[in-house]
């Protein structure tokens, strides 16, 4: 077995893990959505319940005139710049100031947004029997004392009141409470009933978005998509088009709801011990994710908090971990992200001394294939051993010929004699394709590499080298790679698809991220240098030959 050969398998695995995850992202088995007995129903009434279904918090089709209508409140921190509709008071609007659109743009990265084209906005409300957004004649308007509030120097937290009386002359205060520095929006209602009556409430909260499929290639499977977590479920994608498919219904203990694109992440989070209704819904081209926290009863002259938080922004995994449990999982490894987070979290230590991503990749990749080096050795030392025994087993060809049960007998007689393990050289390499793909997921998902500069001409490694100069460079090392270990192929087809496998894995990184690219070169590059040590020492014992 040669390192060429074993360059191909893992070539073959990599795509074919690429085709087998674009395959099941399109045709696989969709998940199964947990249900309970005392779950949301389809038009969103609690079947167990007295309080009657809001269609406003399922079916919100008046919902877009509603809040074009109303005052727009912009709400500015360190980190965010929000535009909240003063009907209702759903965010409609959200640009990350930390995060500009594109490189070395002055314009900040946009994830909430309601224009004609597209809608993406958080929602939420009080809804039940006496809930104002409940109301027959449309979502209440709410009373600020300003149109823009701004977080001053000196001061950590920014507080932003709405204000509303219905005709009971009971009051509700809608309140968002933004932190410096942080992404976690605290949402509260607080609620004084000034009637007769005692009121029944329901805090909802949905995230609505146009019902539009987000196409992905197999190089960059980037996902855009509801999630959601629960007491059975940790964390689960639930996709557009799940969400057109069947309606998520599930109570659980705590729980979160959220909409993802790549580096991005908006979510729902109830109280954590609240027995709270996840839910989704499609509807007049929109699609929802959603909670219901449990009904409330406000007595006359009683007051209430119903309290939510809203996370809108980029997938920092460390404060979404504070701010709800499991909300980190959104940053999604994949199956191998018990291999993915530890060397995500060894990238950010390297980059924490070093400042610059791509040195932190060099360093991971270093350490990656130094912790592999026992396997490497026993991978080239198998190889090499298996090019001595190719004068026996040609012997052993011609003397059996065609009779392939004395060949086969033959040949295993002659490794246990020699003490040669045929699959020695395939086995580190199996070994090594699960931390390959692990740290891909790691480089794909890490919102820090994004924008990311190295140096020269490398100033974004989450997307591909815009001259092409890196994938040359890995072409290259791979050709060395292969000059340095002779193949005994005798098998005139497969030799050539050897020659050309250099050629064939450089026109294949062209469009891949460029710091995975730089990962694999530098990988190359160490591979060369342990080769070369390699085989001297295997020379001074007589097992190699150039």
């Amino acid at each position: 077995m040669e390192s060429q050969r074993n360059l191909l398998i893992i070539g073959l695995l990599f795509v074919s893990f690429l085709i087998y995850q674009q395959w099941q992202k399109d045709y696989g088995p969709q998940p199964v959505v947990a249900t309970a007995t005392n779950t949301v129903n389809a038009t969103g009434a609690n079947a167990n319940s007295d309080v009657p279904a809001s269609a406003l918090s399922h079916d919100d089709s008046d919902l877009t005139q509603a809040t074009s209508a109303g005052q727009l409140i912009t709400v500015t921190t360190d980190v965010l710049k929000l535009k909240i509709s003063a009907q209702g008071g759903d965010v409609v609007s959200a640009e990350l100031l930390a995060y500009p659109i594109e490189e070395d743009s002055a314009d900040p990265f946009v994830l909430l947004e309601e224009n004609p084209n597209f809608t993406y906005i958080a929602q939420s409300g009080l809804i039940g029997r006496d809930g104002p957004d409940a109301n027959a004649n449309g979502r209440p308007v709410y009373q600020v004392s300003s149109d823009s509030f701004e977080m001053t120097d000196g001061s950590d937290e920014l507080v932003v009141a709405f204000t509303y009386q219905d005709e009971n002359g009971s009051s509700f205060t809608k309140s968002f409470t933004l932190t410096r520095g942080s992404y976690d929006v605290k949402v509260d209602f607080d609620v004084t009933n000034n009637g007769d009556n005692a009121l029944s409430l329901q805090l909802y909260s949905q995230i609505k978005q146009t019902e539009k499929e987000h196409s992905s290639s197999m190089v960059m499977p980037v996902y855009r998509g509801g999630a959601y977590s629960s007491e059975s479920t940790r964390y689960s994608k639930y996709s557009i088009k799940d969400i057109k498919k069947s309606d998520l219904s599930e109570t659980t203990t705590g729980g979160w709801v959220a909409m993802m694109q790549h580096y991005f992440v908006t979510a729902w989070l109830p109280n954590a011990g609240d027995t709270n209704q996840l839910y989704s819904n499609s509807n007049n081209g929109f699609v929802f994710m959603g909670y219901k926290a449990p009904v409330q009863t406000v007595a006359p002259s009683q007051s209430a908090k119903l309290s939510s938080a809203l996370w809108v922004g980029p997938k920092l995994q460390e404060q979404m971990a504070e701010s709800a449990k499991h909300l980190d999982l959104t940053v999604d490894y994949g199956w191998l992200w018990f291999i993915a987070q530890p060397l995500s979290k060894l990238l950010k230590f390297f980059h924490s001394f070093v400042g610059n991503w791509g040195v932190a990749i060099i360093l991971i990749t270093f350490t990656v294939k130094g912790l592999l080096y026992p396997l490497t050795k026993a991978q080239y030392t198998s190889m090499a051993k298996m090019r001595l025994l190719q004068p026996k087993m040609a012997a052993l060809r011609e003397k059996y010929g065609d009779d392939r049960q004395k060949m086969s007998q033959g040949m295993m007689e002659l490794y246990k004699k020699e003490k040669v393990n045929p699959l020695g050289g395939c086995f580190p390499i199996l070994l090594q394709m699960p931390i390959f793909i692990a740290l891909y997921w790691s480089l794909m998902e890490s919102v820090e590499l994004r924008h990311a500069p190295f140096f020269g001409w490398i100033t974004d490694l989450s997307v591909q080298d815009p001259f092409y100069i890196l994938p040359v460079l890995m072409g290259v090392s791979m050709f060395f790679i292969q000059k340095m270990s002779p193949t005994t192929v005798a098998d005139p087809m497969q030799a050539k698809i050897m020659q050309f496998m250099p050629v064939i894995f450089t026109v294949f990184f062209l469009w891949f991220p460029a710091g995975l690219v730089l990962y694999w070169l530098m990988s190359n590059v160490v591979t060369l240098i342990q080769q070369t040590i390699i085989y001297r020492n295997l020379e001074k014992n007589g097992l190699h030959k150039r």
